[in-house]
């Protein structure tokens, strides 16, 4: 590559022409996204934030009623934090497990059987009324979402380097639609008996389960998902296509009625993903063998390991600012808390969810390939400090107050509007992974890998944010406010690493 050091106003307009030139040319030549099957994979990935988020808003309520704190409601962060963390926790146990398994299996069947689970996990969550089936359910719903990775991989293998950046730009819009619906869902929803006591109020189920009905639609949602991959989802694996494909030719060169049934099936193909319509036995199987994965080590090079780590720092401070939100908001003002209600808590986080997923489908493609992957993250990564910096704020005013006032809710709307910024960095990042794999083969480890990573972040945050704001009030370390400096330390630290990250032009 030529790096030119200076030039003329003529020469630096001819460059201009030539770069407006590649670019249009490009655009010309981008492939077109297979929308059908990327919707319905962004559907088994919105099952993800519905059944993990749905119970935010009204956890702390569930455990207090559960009768698990002795009455004593600043240890609610504990054992809501053992809930939190068991559905991350039971993820990264199995994440890894699920991509072995789609790669042997292929694609479809791990990610058709997710979102069953989930609905029926969901069921069971609802049900219950004690303490620990709680923390048994929530275990479930993590192991049947672990398949998330694989959906990731589905979309690297949808896509190619000219179309991947429009379509994983649609994942945090994804993300951050659930994280809109989900607590609307466990907000609104919750104590109905409660809250409609001439319909819904009379019915007994609902008076002795008064979370179940949240649960129960976001069951729903699940199960609806499930339906519509059995139906609408195809292989994208290209060693599992290549065996289809073999046994359809098998079948045709020696036909029985027994297999005349599976030669009629359509095999997938996609713009992205190139197989020979009429491969040879001999053919498929030097195919097969070149889509084996390559090692572990040849896989983590330094690109590679750099982006993991900075995922890790983005997912554990993400969730310890998911965790925290509900969990101060819900803690009475005398508490240290703003004494909010799951209702008010719901309705919150589920306004400006949907203003910012509006935002995120309109402009965060754009802002990627205008700006490129990495100066978007570490700007968006950096408006942590701010989100973890109002609680600070909001808690204050309460206590001078009494209540919530003009200035908490103020200070709620700046925090949540910079929270909005980490779905640009989740966007980024996801660019960041898939593109750090050193072939399409090595696709699929790589997001297990950084699926893993996140899962374990995720399942460690709630225990160590619930804990130490916990510990802060209990013991009153930096006036109740030790959980969110040290919590900043994180961040910083996140901010500093996040400037080893590979530098790359705007995506196109």
């Amino acid at each position: 590559m030529t790096i030119t050091t200076s030039f003329d106003s003529e020469s630096q307009h001819e460059a201009n022409q030539h770069a407006n030139t590649t670019s249009e040319d490009y655009k010309e030549h981008r492939t077109p996204l297979p929308w059908v099957q990327l919707v319905i994979v962004y559907l088994i990935q919105f099952a993800e934030p519905v059944t993990g988020i749905v119970i935010y808003p009204f956890i702390n309520e569930f455990v207090r009623n559960t009768g698990i704190t002795g009455g004593d409601d600043k240890r609610t962060g504990y054992f809501a934090g053992i809930i939190e963390s068991a559905f991350f926790f039971a993820e990264a146990a199995t994440v890894i497990l699920w991509g072995m398994a789609s790669d042997r299996f292929g694609r479809r069947p791990i990610l058709v059987i997710g979102p069953l689970g989930l609905a029926i996990a969901m069921i069971g969550f609802g049900m219950s009324t004690t303490f620990w089936p709680l923390v048994v359910f929530r275990c479930f719903q993590g192991v049947f979402n672990g398949n998330i990775g694989v959906s990731k991989s589905v979309v690297g293998e949808l896509t190619d380097k000219t179309n991947i950046g429009d379509a994983v730009a649609f994942l945090p819009f994804v993300w951050s639609v659930g994280v809109t619906i989900a607590p609307i869902i466990g907000g609104v929803l919750s104590r109905p008996a409660d809250q409609w006591p001439d319909t819904l109020g009379r019915i007994p189920y609902l008076k002795s389960h008064p979370y179940f009905l949240p649960c129960f639609v976001a069951s729903l949602i699940a199960f609806i998902t499930f339906l519509i991959a059995l139906s609408g989802l195809k292989e994208t694996l290209r060693s599992a296509i290549l065996k289809q494909k073999k046994r359809k030719t098998l079948n045709e060169r020696s036909p029985t009625p027994s297999t005349r049934l599976t030669a009629d099936a359509d095999v997938p193909d996609y713009g992205s993903l190139q197989v020979d319509d009429s491969p040879t036995i001999a053919e498929d199987s030097i195919n097969m063998n070149d889509e084996q994965a390559p090692s572990l080590r040849a896989i983590l090079t330094p690109e590679v390991l750099i982006v993991l780590v900075n995922y890790v720092f983005l997912t554990f401070c993400d969730m310890s600012v998911v965790v925290l939100a509900p969990l101060v908001w819900s803690t009475p003002v005398k508490d240290g808390g703003l004494g909010f209600t799951a209702f008010t808590i719901g309705v919150t986080m589920g306004t400006f969810g949907l203003v910012n997923a509006l935002i995120q489908i309109n402009l965060l493609g754009k802002i990627l390939r205008r700006f490129g992957t990495r100066r978007v993250y570490i700007v968006c990564f950096s408006n942590m400090f701010v989100s973890l910096w109002c609680f600070i704020l909001e808690t204050k005013f309460a206590r001078q107050a009494g209540r919530a006032d003009w200035r908490v809710w103020s200070m709620i709307v700046v925090q949540l509007t910079m929270d909005s910024f980490k779905y640009g960095a989740y966007g980024s990042m996801h660019v960041m992974v898939t593109q750090s794999a050193p072939s399409r083969s090595a696709l699929g480890t790589v997001n297990g890998i950084a699926q893993a990573l996140g899962c374990v972040q995720r399942s460690l945050a709630p225990s160590v944010a619930s804990s130490l704001y916990a510990l802060s009030l209990q013991r009153g370390w930096l006036g109740g406010n030790a959980v969110y400096y040290i919590l900043m330390v994180v961040v910083a630290c996140g901010f500093r690493f996040a400037f080893t990250l590979p530098t790359e032009l705007p995506l196109q």
